[in-house]
């Protein structure tokens, strides 16, 4: 595929996620249909701009169009991702996704992910902390070989919140890096992210 295409497509499907909060998987086949047309696009699938170029398009989507508001949203994200990770500290919590990121836009929510021995022990917790749960699945970080992992959705202070509940083994493999860049946050590590982001207030 032509490179300059390939970018279009990443930059229109970056508006769909920044804008909607649309899912990368979907925004891009849907930014190669308008872009391409139906029948092209179903024949290019597999040469579709991957998720790090369009994450970086949202990055740059977020700097041209929400420089004054993005920092500040990112913060408190982290901030209250931060708060839920430390009532779960006992179940070694990881932040990744959009907010770990930096590329989480308003209707983008919290992601998780716990390694525990019991998922139903985690989802009892929450419920002692009364709060309204809802079971669902996400697919497995290691790919579509693995099967789909539970997962426990709350509000947190007007913030979604998407709990995934690995076993304890799948922890070996989950500190590995894409590039330079994390996949995952542990308690630790966010707090020294949001120690060493600028405050809102300073900027």
């Amino acid at each position: 595929m032509n490179p300059q295409i390939k970018t279009e497509i990443a930059a229109a499907a970056a508006r769909m996620i920044a804008q909607d909060g649309a899912d990368y998987g979907s925004a891009k086949r849907k930014a190669a249909r308008q872009i391409l047309g139906e029948s092209q696009a179903r024949d290019l699938t597999d040469a579709l701009p991957d998720n790090e170029q369009i994450e970086e398009e949202v990055r740059l989507y977020h700097a041209l169009y929400n420089a004054d508001t993005h920092p500040a949203h990112i913060f408190k994200m982290r901030g209250l991702a931060l708060q839920v990770m430390e009532m779960l500290e006992q179940y070694q919590p990881f932040l990744t996704g959009s907010v770990l990121h930096g590329t989480a836009g308003m209707q983008d929510d919290i992601h998780l992910q716990v390694f525990v021995d019991s998922a139903k022990e985690v989802e009892i917790y929450l419920l002692n902390k009364n709060l309204q749960i809802e079971i669902s699945e996400s697919p497995h970080f290691r790919g579509p070989r693995f099967e789909d992992v539970e997962t426990v959705s709350f509000m947190w202070k007007n913030a979604g919140v998407h709990v995934e509940l690995y076993e304890q083994d799948d922890l070996r493999g989950a500190r590995k890096k894409s590039g330079d860049k994390p996949l995952r946050a542990d308690i630790s590590e966010l707090r020294t992210i949001l120690i060493n982001s600028p405050h809102p207030a300073q900027q």
